[in-house]
């Protein structure tokens, strides 16, 4: 069983199905959630959405963004950023998709081999050396080889199985809100970004030409505000973002008529181990890098193919798979945890203080390197394999 039908979870119930495992996925939200941020693919992510055969159906749902403008309070252009630099793999992804759409694209690639269930959630879970006791929330009581959280930052499953979460989420001093406005900016495929004192503003353009995706940001050391209470959360966005110029008061504007505002602290997960027995952790809710690493798709989709791939090649023994699984996964994780600190600490660093010491540019760019390159895939020859839905 995987909790979690946003991105990881879907993306594990893929290869789990071609491996030839029998899958639920319990989602406690009614439906797919719609919207959401922009994620992006980079590197090796790449390469592990071509072997699942959706390179055409994800490209069909880019954002189609054609770069970034860095502009100044009256909006004069300071920095370009192409989505062709680099390879793609740039400031600006090639593949870049709202978070709800690429949940569509794989929800429709594995809702026939695999069991969903909406609207419900995991209460309880005891496991043995045989498998794992699930009781739902709705009643229901099933049992099951493997459980593994794809449940997210807030991971409910890991609080349950690992302790509790101030064990393992790390602040990094920054919080972060999006939500949907209507384009009275006139944005076209050029995403806009300014930044003042820590403090950022910016505007993403998406398919549909009237409308449009807001980014804030704020420092913050101390986050103490409930993710759950909205209200709270949208009075503290106006505080913090007061004064801020450019866009910033016409966006703010919208807060309340938006369907889909969205805040948390920005923030890593950090844990020694990614499994206890027969449960395990995958995506965020295992190894978090943060918004700011630009890598938090790329490590669901690497992760839930290494998954799947090293549960199937130890004959779904638990222990082996999830250690090779950990193993192959660890460097990959921390070289973009480090790149998600590093952006938080130079999108809130004070213009007043000393200026801090010449980065080591050739090691800033093999740390690069590797948290976009990624570890090299298995083919995993012999491991059962159905192929691709497409």
């Amino acid at each position: 069983m995987v909790s979690g039908a946003s991105i990881a979870g879907p993306a594990l119930a893929h290869w789990l199905h071609r491996r030839g495992a029998e899958v639920t996925v319990v989602e406690q939200s009614p439906g797919l959630r719609p919207g959401g941020q922009a994620v992006d693919a980079r590197g090796v992510a790449k390469e592990v959405i071509r072997r699942m055969g959706l390179d055409a159906e994800i490209r069909a749902v880019c954002t189609d963004t054609a770069g970034a403008y860095v502009v100044d309070a009256d909006g004069k252009v300071l920095d370009t950023h192409r989505a062709e630099e680099n390879d793609g793999d740039g400031y600006i992804s090639e593949i870049e998709v709202l978070r709800g759409d690429f949940a569509q694209v794989l929800y429709d690639d594995t809702r026939d081999g695999v069991e969903y269930v909406f609207g419900d959630r995991i209460a309880e879970l005891s496991q043995d050396a045989d498998g794992v006791d699930v009781t739902f929330a709705g009643g229901d009581q099933r049992r099951f080889d493997l459980v593994i959280g794809a449940d997210g930052l807030h991971s409910a499953l890991r609080g349950m199985v690992f302790g509790p979460r101030e064990q393992f989420v790390r602040h990094l001093g920054l919080v972060l809100a999006f939500y949907t406005v209507p384009n009275e900016f006139g944005l076209d495929r050029w995403m806009i970004d300014y930044h003042q004192a820590g403090r950022s503003a910016g505007l993403r353009p998406v398919h549909d030409a009237e409308r449009a995706i807001a980014m804030l940001s704020f420092p913050s050391p101390e986050f103490d505000v409930d993710y759950r209470d909205v209200e709270g959360q949208k009075r503290l966005l106006r505080e913090q973002m007061a004064g801020v110029g450019w866009e910033t008061e016409r966006i703010l504007a919208h807060v309340d008529s938006t369907p889909d505002f969205y805040l948390d602290q920005v923030a890593q997960v950090v844990m020694d181990h990614w499994s206890s027995g027969r449960v395990g952790l995958l995506g965020d809710a295992a190894f978090s890098a943060s918004p700011m690493s630009g890598a938090g798709t790329g490590l669901a989709l690497v992760g839930a193919y290494m998954l799947a791939g090293e549960l199937a090649a130890a004959g779904w023994d638990p222990e082996v798979g999830f250690a090779r699984y950990e193993e192959r996964m660890r460097t990959y994780v921390e070289d973009n945890q480090e790149i998600g600190r590093m952006h938080v600490q130079m999108l809130t660093a004070d213009p007043d203080a000393a200026p801090a010491p010449e980065p080591d540019v050739d090691a800033l760019m093999a740390l690069v390197e590797r948290a976009v390159g990624g570890p090299e895939l298995p083919d995993y020859a012999g491991v059962p394999d159905s192929g691709p839905t497409g």
